[in-house]
């Protein structure tokens, strides 16, 4: 269905507040338009592209990093909220794929989960105790992983994570890591009492 100019940059920019990760190119599938018509509806609304969002995003929503450098994170982490929630977004590269098949691997997918599971952990040092996972499709070259981390049990010294990540939506990686926490906070509570 085509839509006139005006309706489909409100709905556009509706659009991008509910969701700032989407791709022009998922944009222009949605809208039934080219991406050039994409990318020229987000210049008149001032809507930066894609990477600048996710920065924007990330700013705004980033709690500091405790028990690893962000460097040490696999992806770029867009929403933190220690010992409750995290997102990354791992674009997926040649260097990420095996060179035959073109299809990731399964290493890369496990530390961008394990190192979001480490992040989220409100602690100076977290380890990963325990990991269950499961692939559930293969991921290829080109694709944008988006891992959501979410802690759904904190005991003394363990934490319980739960990561999905997705491609498009379709879940592709899921995983509930155990991590252990030197529980610093408590020690320190208790030691001045």
């Amino acid at each position: 269905m085509k839509r006139k100019k005006k309706e489909r940059q409100d709905l556009l920019k509706q659009t991008l507040e509910l969701n700032p990760f989407m791709t022009d190119e998922t944009l222009a599938d949605q809208f039934s338009v080219s991406i050039q018509t994409i990318r020229l509806d987000r210049l008149e609304l001032a809507i930066p592209e894609l990477r600048e969002r996710i920065k924007g995003v990330a700013q705004q929503q980033l709690d500091d990093v405790k028990a690893l450098s962000l460097e040490e994170v696999i992806g770029e982490i867009v929403d933190l909220q220690l010992d409750e929630r995290a997102i990354s977004i791992l674009d997926v590269g040649n260097e990420h794929v095996f060179t035959r098949s073109g299809i990731a691997r399964g290493h890369h997918l496990f530390a961008q989960a394990n190192s979001l599971a480490v992040a989220i952990i409100n602690d100076e040092l977290a380890l990963t105790a325990r990991a269950m996972i499961r692939f559930t499709r293969q991921v290829q070259a080109g694709e944008r992983v988006i891992a959501k981390a979410n802690v759904v049990d904190i005991e003394k010294e363990r934490t319980t994570v739960d990561v999905k990540s997705y491609v498009d939506q379709e879940l592709v990686f899921s995983g509930e890591f155990v991590m252990y926490r030197t529980n610093e906070r408590e020690k320190k509570r208790r030691g001045s009492e």
